[in-house]
């Protein structure tokens, strides 16, 4: 690991911090550190968005309807559930 070092941070700032993380019951060095972690990650994220390609169905040009997918996918495993339930069986 490499070490950190931000110079002239306000004391306002440096108190409201160390308040936040007595808060969350974790030293200053160690709330940082999830701070810091977690802005890479959202980073991470917004880099991604910036060059996400939607996915797109195989029929002319047309969008791919994920929640459609998805709702179809829940109503068939539901279906298989009550058929095992229930002793019946559509297939």
């Amino acid at each position: 690991m490499v070490a950190v070092q931000v110079r002239d941070v306000p004391e306002e700032i440096r108190d409201e911090l160390a308040r936040e993380a007595r808060t969350r019951g974790v030293s200053l060095q160690t709330y940082l550190l999830d701070v810091l972690e977690r802005e890479a990650r959202s980073a991470h994220n917004r880099e991604f968005l910036r060059n996400w390609t939607p996915v797109r169905g195989t029929g002319a040009g047309r969008h791919l309807d994920v929640a459609a997918l998805i709702a179809a996918d829940r109503a068939e495993r539901q279906q298989h559930v009550l058929d095992a339930v229930t002793g019946h069986s559509t297939e």
